[in-house]
């Protein structure tokens, strides 16, 4: 069995931001070579998302508008964890969210549905953070 791993580095000039991730890893699943196998996507912040659903616009506001509602980011005095920082939101985001996906590769490429898509979702930017892709399989 071979392995591969590789990391994604984002920058988002806003605090949040939802970006379609995946062309970058169908390109490190060719760099690979694997045919068969998993690939794990996984945000390396605990205030970032990585997930899978549909690439759509309206539905990509509806979760802007659905995670404010749940953790809203102001006031930030409504949370204990603010303090020296103002992310207690963007944990909260991240943990609805969720932190990574798996998902099969078959004959050199993604396993997925019709309209599935691999998104990286900020919810704490402004600065340098990672994603990392690791691939097994043969």
């Amino acid at each position: 069995m071979k392995s591969y791993r590789k990391e994604l580095h984002f920058c988002l000039p806003s605090r949040r931001g939802l970006v379609n991730i995946t062309r970058d890893v169908e390109q490190a699943l060719r760099e690979s070579g694997i045919q068969e196998g998993l690939i794990l996507v996984n945000a390396m912040n605990i205030t970032a998302s990585v997930f899978i659903n549909d690439d759509e616009s309206g539905l990509h506001h509806d979760y802007e508008v659905w995670l404010e509602k749940l953790a809203p980011e102001k006031p930030y005095s409504q949370y204990r964890h603010n303090g020296y920082e103002d992310n207690a939101d963007a944990h909260l985001k991240r943990t609805v969210m969720g932190r990574e996906v798996v998902a099969a590769v078959t004959e050199g490429k993604l396993d997925f549905g019709t309209w599935e898509q691999i998104f990286y979702f900020e919810f704490d930017g402004k600065r340098e953070k990672r994603v990392l892709v690791k691939i097994i399989g043969e």
